[in-house]
């Protein structure tokens, strides 16, 4: 039978659906091959009568299958494979009938592999002696978990891998007996079986996506803490594992995630409906996090933090990621998009929901211009490229899925989230969403299940407001045109080329206007502009601004003298103003919009800020105009001089020491400026962190490098030395048990200007660091002008290889062409890369190499269009 074939999918047949899997795992090999034998038993529903079932199945052996239909058990007849689908087709001489339950049982063989993907193992180097069973080599101990989404499930077991083809699973494992065994639900049984070995079961599972299934095993330990509100009539163990060794680092997201699962409880008005919440730190990890219903596993560094070593920064990312995969525990997991095409409706709102919960907790950390700084500009960066495409995205199948795990799906999707949030009124929005959950609980919805939940609830047509933000690609710039008391708005598309034409204007989007500086209107006016252009009237002409907090998803192009007065009026702004303010300045310097001298006069005015997000998207936007005119001498030390006079009087203030009871921004604000100041050249401070790095590396003081700016100190060492600075931070990388460390100095280690150092990085880069880690290496030698050009010579030099090293897991070798590439700023070199993959087959990266090619020549324009105007500003205000 031919599969079900939509426009936008390719699907399986839909002669028969899951309802229960029974799946068994045994004859573990630990070590050699890593092979494992498995037996899967599919309670089915045969809806279309046939002689063949066809399901997902890749990287495994199926020894045999058969059918029980009463009493009568049907063996296949033959079994083949179609590998580029990743499907296997049983065939049977009998037509099998329908029914409303059969049972279909496979004997299957697979393997354990290292491609963080499916069933696979994960190596470390344990900091105390591990259990005697535990495999090993003459390097690295070994642990085992999965990794199923989006599509990885039929890697390790023959499943229908759809995430509408819900079911409820039962798992049993063989394991020796000294380790510990995890899945989604609490242990069942554990009884002896072979000598050394035991088999742990599971309790079933609610009905659920294949790709929420998760188990792992390894010498694991834990600690534990338990929920105020009671589940069932008891609070609910809340536990964080780790490998023997780690468990003291897992303490700080213990701390957060039962206030989080009480929380999404409270305001979901659904309590967490499974029996238990474990959290497990994965030590090799393709992602930051996945949210398996129950078992949550983490990337180390999104996990783990240890108090006497971490930099303090961490702890904001583990806060966060902890809470956007439990808000998966509703959101994505009671009730999943019907198809991968919606894959927003998990991860946009998981992200503003994880945002959320933060604010909850730590209202002092200003989350929500974090988002803006962060969150927001890096969707508008990839949404202003015409390579974008709307949030909701037609896959085809899963190499297609991979690919949408990017900056549209989760930031754009969470801010546009937050824009119909602020406009409803979050207290309605929850509503909605609540009763969103409750109609589709343990069941598949779409987009558009969503907003007639939220239309319901707010007497809206959320439909008619959101149609375009979701379905069309792209954001709007508002152009403001001043007369007297009245403004003229006139919406379009934004492009960083700065060259959107006429058909690709056609979009008109809803924007709610959030207008301050209403006429005789204290409060802020929500004006709802639907139009190509308007006027605005009764505007203060003294002071207005739009997009109040920046809960729009859009630019605002003001005329330069406006951007110029507020300016001086950075007492009426708060911080997600200022933030959106320098954003919009910068993308519109970008673009040609603007000008670069508009920006660089904005911010020339916010010397005495304190707050670290405001300084941060500051120095973002100069460090983006720095990037792009690197190799221009003039311009580069002119930008170095304005840099230095603007933040030297923060510097002064923040100094290097912390003082008692510092809150988390204010020593992220110390660690930017003392490097911001280090690579510009700051004699003081280059002084300053060299005495504190020959300190801590010969011994006499330790404590010299304060852990919160551990990457300050090793960057400025690195930029401003040579071999032994090197040396000594490689030598850290190799041995350091600090597990964000390797992180810090793998990142520290590209900003050398030595040649023959960084072809030594690039070595080091491509042989000994892990695969889940290289996009840092490749992100930081992109950044660094020197480095760039001869990442580009390596990749085309060892491209099958590198390929073939990264691609077995196409997410990281999508991420390393991305990271790799996007910082030139030429157009020879955009020729070069596009007539290098021409010829290849770029299938699972190619959405990635089409954003590398617009972003090189948004960038090459931007280069070519402003370099004379900014010069000339900056050696009229004395900088050059």
């Amino acid at each position: 039978m031919a599969s079900t074939t939509a426009l936008d999918r390719d699907t399986l047949p839909e002669s028969i659906k899951p309802i229960n899997y029974e799946i068994s795992l045994y004859d573990i090999e630990l070590g050699g091959a890593y092979s494992f034998q498995g037996t899967v038993s599919i309670l089915s529903e045969i809806v279309k009568s046939s002689k063949e079932i066809t399901l997902n199945a890749s990287q495994l052996k199926l020894h045999s299958a058969e059918v029980s239909l009463d009493s009568q058990v049907i063996k296949s007849s033959g079994i083949s494979y179609d590998d580029k689908k990743q499907r296997a087709t049983i065939t049977f001489s009998d037509t099998l009938p329908v029914s409303e339950k059969a049972l279909v049982v496979i004997k299957f063989q697979g393997t354990i592999s290292n491609d963080m993907a499916g069933f696979y193992r994960s190596k470390y180097k344990p900091t105390v002696a591990q259990a005697p069973s535990v495999p090993r080599d003459e390097e690295f101990h070994y642990m085992f978990s999965t990794q199923f989404e989006s599509s990885d499930a039929r890697r390790t077991f023959p499943c229908f891998d759809e995430p509408n083809l819900k079911a409820t699973f039962d798992f049993q494992i063989e394991i020796p007996v000294d380790q510990v065994a995890l899945s989604n639900m609490p242990e069942k049984s554990a009884k002896k079986s072979k000598d050394g070995f035991q088999i742990i079961s599971f309790e079933r599972t609610p009905i659920m996506s294949t790709y929420l299934l998760a188990w792992a095993f390894g010498d694991f330990e834990y600690i534990e803490d338990f929920t105020k509100r009671k589940y069932n009539g008891k609070p609910l163990p809340v536990r964080v594992y780790t490998t023997r060794g780690l468990k003291s680092q897992a303490q700080y997201a213990l701390d957060h995630a039962p206030q989080v699962i009480d929380y999404f409880s409270e305001i979901f008005d659904i309590d967490y409906p499974l029996p238990k919440s474990d959290l497990l730190a994965v030590h090799e990890f393709s992602h930051g996090a996945m949210e398996n219903w129950g078992l949550v596993t983490y990337r180390t560094t999104a996990v783990l933090f240890d108090e006497k070593a971490s930099d303090a920064k961490y702890k904001n990312r583990i806060a966060y990621v902890v809470a956007h995969e439990l808000a998966h525990q509703w959101f994505g997991n009671l009730v999943t998009m019907d198809w991968w095409s919606e894959l927003w409706l998990n991860e946009g709102f998981a992200t503003w929901v994880g945002w959320l919960a933060i604010d909850h907790i730590h209202p002092d950390w200003n989350v929500w211009p974090q988002f803006i700084s962060e969150g927001m500009q890096n969707a508008f960066s990839l949404d202003s490229l015409r390579s974008s495409h709307p949030i909701e995205v037609p896959v085809r199948d899963a190499l297609d899925v991979d690919q949408i795990f990017d900056h549209i799906s989760y930031l754009k999707g969470s801010s546009v989230i937050r824009m119909l949030a602020t406009h409803l009124g979050q207290e309605t929005f929850l509503k909605g969403v609540s009763n969103y959950l409750k109609a589709h609980a343990y069941g598949n919805a779409t987009t558009d299940d969503l907003w007639s939940a939220l239309s319901q609830a707010s007497s809206q047509n959320v439909n008619a407001l959101m149609d375009a933000w979701i379905r069309k690609i792209g954001f709007p710039v508002l152009t403001v045109v001043e007369e007297p008391g009245q403004i003229s708005v006139k919406q379009s598309r934004y492009l960083s080329t700065g060259d959107v034409k006429a058909e690709e204007d056609v979009t008109t989007w809803w924007i709610p206007l959030g207008l301050q500086g209403k006429s005789g209107v204290k409060e802020v006016a929500a004006i709802p502009f639907n139009k190509k252009k308007d006027i605005i009237r009764e505007v203060d002409d003294s002071f207005y601004k739009l997009n109040t907090d920046n809960a729009g998803f859009y630019r605002t192009n003001y005329p330069p003298a406006r951007l110029a007065k507020l300016g001086t009026q950075l007492n009426r702004l708060s911080l997600s103003d200022k933030i959106g303010l320098i954003g919009d300045a910068g993308a519109l310097a970008y673009s040609g919009e603007g000008a670069t001298p508009g920006l660089l006069a904005f911010v020339q005015g916010m010397e005495s800020e304190n707050n670290y997000l405001v300084w941060s998207s500051i120095l973002g936007s100069l460090a983006t105009v720095r990037s792009v005119f690197s190799g221009n001498t003039a311009v580069i030390d002119g930008l170095k001089s304005f840099t230095l006079k603007l933040i030297s009087p923060a510097i002064e203030k923040v100094g290097w020491e912390p003082s008692a009871n510092e809150d988390l921004l204010a020593s992220q604000l110390r660690a930017l400026l003392i490097l911001t100041a280090g690579v510009n050249g700051h004699k003081e401070v280059v002084a300053e962190a060299q005495r504190r790095f020959e300190l801590y590396t010969s011994g006499k003081d330790e404590s010299a490098v304060h852990p919160n700016l551990r990457s300050a100190i090793l960057g400025i060492a690195i930029r401003n030395g040579g071999d032994a600075e090197f040396a000594f931070i490689k030598k850290d990388w190799q041995t350091t048990t600090s597990i964000d460390g390797k992180e810090i100095a793998l990142r520290a280690l590209a900003r050398t200007q030595w040649p023959e150092l960084i072809a030594d990085y690039i070595n080091l880069l491509f042989t000994d660091v892990a695969p889940q880690d290289v996009h840092h290496g490749a992100m930081a030698l992109a950044a660094n002008p020197l480095a760039r050009p001869e990442l580009w010579k390596y990749i085309q030099e060892n491209f099958d290889t590198l390929k073939k090293r990264l691609s077995s897991n196409m997410i990281v070798f999508d991420r390393f062409i991305k990271t790799s590439l996007q910082k030139f700023n030429d157009r020879q070199t955009e020729m070069e890369i596009r007539t290098f993959f021409e010829s290849r087959d770029n299938r699972g990266y190619e959405r990635s190499l089409a954003i590398v090619i617009d972003t090189i020549l948004g960038r090459a324009a931007y280069r070519e269009r402003d370099a004379a105007i900014i010069l000339e500003w900056l050696k009229a205000n004395g900088y050059a």
